[in-house]
């Protein structure tokens, strides 16, 4: 049977990792792969933290170009990482793993409060937690938000799955074929760099409280598995 390295885990998915190839709203076989792979990852004993972000359906760039206030529109991200994240919630149920949903802005009839004790009783008892609507605060990113919870559960790692790219690279690879993968990384030079892995916000957030950030490609199956394990997969961005 296949170890695991780590205990417990915050799993980053972006809105668009849901979409598929059609870049908008959610692919059911790209919900139900990504529901699968966790569930193996569960299967080895971690404890899994998810936070979804909500740009397969709502993004702030659009908002500014119908000239509205940022804070409402980012608001509006807050509640499309709440329908995510209770898709995902079904469809991992649908695999037989038990789920909690937990919400920074208060839903009751929807999903439970963030509480972090509860979150981390639930980890316990090898529930998947997903947290939803970010921090609860407009002008914080999903990504800022992964580094929080990551911090308050004491996570030891963050798995950043990416549908696009297998790691962080020197440039864009999509635009530049000159571009090498990175295999390992500080913070530090990812922020002198701008590599634009995570915003600033959340790239500090890790660095000071020494959480490790794994970038990967999530769209080939057993992924998840393989970083959980420690393969060497992605790319590995630490504080030194």
């Amino acid at each position: 049977m296949v170890a695991a390295r780590y205990k417990r885990i915050v799993l980053k998915l972006s809105g668009e990792a849901l979409s598929g190839e059609q870049g908008y709203g959610l692919e059911p076989k790209i919900v139900r792969s990504i529901a699968e792979q966790v569930k193996e990852v569960v299967n080895l004993g971690v404890e899994v933290a998810i936070v979804v972000g909500g740009g397969n359906i709502w993004r702030g760039k659009v908002g500014s170009e119908m000239g509205m206030d940022r804070a409402n529109a980012d608001y509006m991200g807050m509640l499309a990482t709440v329908m995510n994240s209770l898709a995902l919630q079904d469809s991992l149920e649908n695999c037989g793993v038990e789920t909690r949903v937990q919400t920074s802005i208060e839903m009751r009839q929807v999903a439970e409060p963030y509480i972090r004790r509860r979150a981390m009783r639930h980890l316990e008892k090898k529930r998947v937690v997903i947290f939803a609507a970010g921090t609860g605060n407009p002008y914080f990113s999903t990504d800022t938000t992964a580094a929080l919870r990551a911090a308050e559960i004491d996570a030891e790692v963050i798995l950043m799955a990416k549908n696009n790219v297998d790691g962080v690279y020197t440039a864009d690879p999509m635009l530049d074929d000159t571009a090498t993968k990175y295999e390992e990384l500080t913070y530090l030079k990812m922020l002198n760099d701008g590599l634009g892995v995570m915003d600033s916000t959340a790239s500090s957030l890790c660095m000071d409280n020494d959480i490790p950030l794994l970038v990967f490609n999530v769209t080939q199956e057993g992924n998840i598995k393989r970083a959980v394990s420690g393969e060497e997969i992605g790319t590995i961005i630490r504080g030194k």
